[in-house]
């Protein structure tokens, strides 16, 4: 489905650029990773900060990999610079999973990125788009249950794969309530962070993830909310499973091949990725993000539905060196 987002992207001047860094602002408000995700005012400030030092385009709440968890009851621990994480698991087994809450979306920490959407639509208007953020079916479910025990019983090996089927009929429910709170902020989409799903073998991805995402897209995706599917550990053996999900735009990550991906898909649809962000982001040399970038333009070049970006979120610490690297290197193939 076109939607505005996907027209927005086609439409653009030039080669857009959007890498996910939730804690990149951080770098320069210089608050806590805790505050980021637990006080609205902080994530806008954040969020906001990016945008004035890089002019994006598009603003993007931050991905928080536990505050859905949180609202079903899970155990949250943060560390300075370091991604939240939950302890333990609240899922068990089957009886556990027929019996979870029922959480409604701005319980606990979900109410942060819901609030900071409304924020940023409220500050940059109907005319600059707002992606919210949330975790995807099998992300969720794999944090309830455990995610190498999730991985375990998808691939029957130990546990019961029922079990966590269980578990995603129960979450999808909710995650399709959440997106449609985003909807009721102006935001233009969501983005449904689903990377864990790209460990499971392509078959597992077809049964665990796909189906499950596809729900999301049938409740909410209209012609003015997009659903964008974020998979940064999906190779191209998973393609045909996840494009299944029948969503209009896909954040892929350095495991596939761009080239190979816009074979597979409508013209309008949008791929958006897939620059490694530990490997290139985090870890590598301005000089090499830059190059790193470089190649990606030439390899996709005369592509518009093709967003340059990191394949995933690039963590706490990355250096802004390397973010300006990135920037210099879209403006300069835009000239």
């Amino acid at each position: 489905m076109e939607n505005r987002l996907t027209k927005f992207v086609l439409d653009f001047s030039g080669r857009l650029a959007l890498p996910i860094a939730s804690y990149a602002g951080l770098e320069i408000t210089g608050e806590s990773v805790e505050d980021l995700f637990s006080i609205p005012g902080s994530q806008f400030k954040s969020v906001m900060a990016l945008a004035d030092r890089y002019r994006m385009p598009v603003l993007v709440t931050a991905i928080d990999p536990t505050a859905e968890a949180e609202a079903y009851g899970c155990e949250i621990v943060f560390a300075d610079r370091e991604a939240p994480r939950i302890v333990g698991r609240l899922v068990t087994g089957a009886a556990e999973a027929a019996g979870l809450p029922d959480p409604v979306p701005g319980d606990a920490r979900t109410r942060v990125p819901i609030e900071t959407a409304w924020r940023l639509t409220a500050e940059v208007g109907e005319s600059v788009p707002v992606l919210g953020t949330m975790m995807g079916p099998f992300a969720l479910a794999a944090r309830l249950y455990g995610v190498e025990e999730a991985l375990a019983a998808a691939a029957g090996a130990v546990g019961e794969p029922e079990t966590v089927e269980t578990l995603l009929d129960n979450v999808t429910g909710f995650l399709c309530r959440y997106a449609l709170e985003f909807r009721e902020t102006g935001a233009w989409g969501v983005l449904v962070a689903e990377d864990i799903a790209g460990r499971l073998t392509p078959d597992g991805l077809g049964r665990f993830s796909s189906p499950f995402i596809k729900r999301i897209v049938k409740a909410v995706e209209t012609a003015d909310f997009a659903v964008v599917v974020q998979d940064g550990r999906a190779a191209n053996a998973h393609l045909d499973a996840l494009l299944g999900c029948g969503a209009g735009a896909y954040w892929l990550g350095p495991g596939v091949d761009m080239g190979a991906a816009l074979g597979r898909v409508e013209p309008d649809t949008v791929l958006a990725g897939n620059l490694d962000p530990v490997a290139v982001f985090q870890k590598g040399t301005a000089q090499a993000v830059g190059e790193a970038t470089r190649v990606l333009l030439e390899a996709t070049r005369g592509a518009r539905s093709i967003i340059v970006s990191s394949g995933g979120d690039i963590p706490p610490g990355a250096p802004l060196a390397n973010l300006n690297a990135f920037y210099r290197a879209v403006a300069e193939f835009n000239k």
